[in-house]
C-alpha cells in the first residue's frame, strides 16, 4: 500500500520483527473514548488486513502485530483468513464489528479495547483468546471455536443493559460459545454479561472460573450451558444472576462451585441441574434463591446445602447424592422435601435415609424413614389411613419398637391389677392350677405364646368384657409390630 498516514508507516515497518507500536503518545485515556481520537491514532483496518495477509517478514526475526492505543475505521474483515502470527490490538477503539469468522490464527488478544461486537465464529487458534477488560457492546460470538490454550475474559462487559441484541428481542444473546472447544480454561472473573451467556454444548480441558461475575436477562436465561463439559472445576463463587441458570446434563467431574450466589428469577426456574453428572456441588454462604431450583435425575457425589438457601419451591425426583453437608438433624431437612412440586416421591426420602446411613446415623435414617411413611398415609383412603395411624401409634411403623414394650408395659400392669382384685373361677377346680394374675393377663396379651392361665380360668361380669379387650388388642399390637419389623427389616 502507497497512502500510508504516518500510523500506519508506524505498524506497517514494526510488524516483520513483532515490535510494539504504541500510539497513545504518554496519554492513558480508556478505549471507551476513542471516537475523539484524532488522525495520529487513527489506523484503517484494510491496512491491518492487508499486512497480515501479505505478510512482510525479516530473516531471523518473527513477525506479529502489537498494537495499543489505536482507533480502528472500517471493517477488520479476515473471514477465513489463514495468519500464522500473533495478533495484539490492545487498548483499541473499533468503529465497526471485526469478523474473524472462519479465521486460523496463531493468538488473538485485544484486551482493555471498545468494539461494538465481535464475530469471531468457528475461530481456530492456535494459542489463546485475549478479551480481558474489553467493553464489547453487542454480541460476542465465539460458537464452534477451537482455541487451543485458554480463554481470557477477566472484568470484561458484554451486552448493553435494556438493550436486545440481534434477533429475539425478549431473549436477546450477548455472549454465544456454544460446542467451542478449549483446550485449557475459560478464565471469565467479574465479567459483566446482559443478556444470554451460552455455552452449549462446549468442551473445556481444564476449568472454568466466573467468580465474581454478573449475568443479567430478566425472564430469560441469563447463563445457558446444557450439556457443558468441563475437564475438572466450574468455580462460579459470589455470582449474581438475573433470569435462569441452565446447567442441563452438564459434566463436571470436579467442584460446581456457587460458594455465596445470588441467584433471582422469582416466579420460573432460577437454577435448572438436570440429568447432570457433577462431583460436588457447593451452595455454601449463598442467599435464599428466589425462584424454583430443579436438580431432577442429577447424580451428585456430594451435595452441600445449608438449609434456607434453597427457596420453597424444589424440584427433586430422581436425585441422587452420596453424603449430603452440613450434617444436621433430620428434622431440619425434612421440611425441603415436604416443599417439593411433585409432591410427594418416595425416592427423595429413601435417597436422605441412605446419606445419613453413609454418615453412619441410623437414627436419622429412622426419623427419615418414619416421616416418608407418615407422608405416605396421606395418599391412602379412609382405612388405609386408620391402619397407618394405628401402626404409628403403637410401634412407629416399626422404627419405634420401644413403643411396644410401653403399651405392652401399660396393660400388663392394668390386667394384672383387675384379675388380682378378683380371682376368676376354675373352669375345673380340682385341676386348675394356682392362679397367677400376671401370667394370666400375659396369657390374654400375647396371642401365641401360653402359659396355662387362660384356658383353666373364666372370668365373668366386667372381667369377661377386659379379657375381650386383651386379647383384641393383643392380637392388633401383635400384627402391628409383626408389619413393622418386617418393614423396617426390608429397609435394611
Amino acid at each position: 500500500m502507497t497512502d500510508l498516514t504516518p500510523a500506519e508507516r508506524r505498524i506497517w515497518q514494526a510488524f516483520p520483527s513483532d515490535e510494539p507500536v504504541d500510539l497513545r503518545g504518554g496519554r492513558t485515556d480508556a478505549a471507551a473514548d476513542g471516537a475523539s481520537w484524532g488522525p495520529e491514532r487513527t489506523v484503517r483496518a484494510e491496512v491491518l488486513r492487508a499486512l497480515l495477509l501479505t505478510a512482510p517478514t525479516r530473516e531471523g526475526a518473527a513477525a506479529g502485530l502489537t498494537l495499543q492505543g489505536a482507533r480502528i475505521t472500517g471493517v477488520l474483515r479476515l473471514k477465513y483468513a489463514a495468519i500464522d502470527h500473533p495478533v495484539r490490538l490492545r487498548g483499541c477503539h473499533f468503529e465497526e464489528e471485526p469478523d474473524f469468522y472462519g479465521a486460523r490464527m496463531r493468538a488473538l488478544v485485544l484486551t482493555d479495547s471498545d468494539l461494538p461486537g465481535l464475530e469471531a465464529s468457528n475461530l481456530d487458534l492456535e494459542v489463546y483468546l485475549r478479551l480481558s477488560c474489553c467493553r464489547i457492546r453487542g454480541q460476542l460470538r465465539l460458537s464452534g471455536s477451537r482455541i487451543g490454550g485458554g480463554v481470557f475474559l477477566n472484568d470484561a462487559v458484554i451486552g448493553t443493559p435494556g438493550a436486545p441484541v440481534r434477533g429475539d428481542e425478549s431473549q436477546p444473546t450477548s455472549l454465544l460459545l456454544n460446542h467451542a472447544t478449549v483446550g485449557t480454561d475459560i478464565r471469565a472473573k467479574r465479567l459483566t454479561v446482559h443478556g444470554r451467556f451460552l455455552l452449549n454444548g462446549t468442551t473445556v480441558a481444564g476449568r472454568v472460573l466466573l467468580d465474581g461475575g454478573s449475568f443479567a436477562n430478566p425472564g430469560g436465561s441469563a447463563i445457558h450451558a446444557e450439556t457443558l463439559s468441563v475437564g475438572t472445576d466450574l468455580s462460579a463463587k459470589d455470582i449474581r444472576a438475573t433470569g435462569r441458570v441452565d446447567l442441563k446434563g452438564v459434566r463436571i467431574p470436579g467442584q460446581l462451585d456457587l460458594h455465596r450466589v445470588a441467584l433471582s428469577n422469582p416466579g420460573r426456574l432460577a437454577l435448572r441441574l438436570t440429568s447432570a453428572e457433577v462431583g460436588e456441588l457447593w451452595l455454601r454462604g449463598s442467599e435464599p434463591v428466589r425462584g424454583t431450583v430443579s436438580l431432577r435425575r442429577s447424580t451428585l457425589d456430594m451435595l452441600h446445602v445449608p438449609t434456607g438457601v434453597l427457596p420453597d419451591g424444589v424440584l427433586l425426583d430422581g436425585l441422587t447424592y452420596r453424603t449430603l453437608a452440613p450434617h444436621l438433624p433430620a428434622e431440619e431437612r425434612l421440611p425441603l422435601l415436604e416443599r417439593d412440586e411433585g409432591g410427594y416421591l418416595p425416592y427423595a426420602y429413601e435417597q436422605l435415609a441412605a446419606a445419613y446411613r453413609t454418615a453412619g446415623d441410623e437414627a436419622a435414617a429412622r426419623t427419615v424413614q418414619l416421616a416418608k411413611l407418615r407422608r405416605h398415609r396421606h395418599t391412602l383412603p379412609w382405612y388405609g389411613r386408620i391402619w397407618g395411624h394405628l401402626q404409628d401409634a403403637t410401634v412407629g411403623y416399626g422404627f419405634r419398637p420401644m413403643r411396644a414394650a410401653g403399651w405392652l408395659a401399660a396393660l400388663l400392669l392394668a390386667g394384672s391389677v383387675a384379675f388380682a382384685v378378683r380371682h376368676p373361677a376354675p373352669l375345673k377346680a380340682d385341676e386348675a392350677p394356682g392362679f397367677n394374675p400376671v401370667f394370666y393377663t400375659l396369657d390374654l396379651l400375647l396371642p401365641i405364646i401360653g402359659f396355662g392361665q387362660e384356658s383353666a380360668f373364666a372370668p365373668a361380669g366386667w372381667q369377661q368384657w377386659l379379657s375381650y379387650l386383651l386379647i383384641v388388642i393383643g392380637w392388633t399390637l401383635a400384627t402391628t409390630i409383626a408389619a413393622g419389623i418386617t418393614r423396617a427389616l426390608s429397609r435394611q
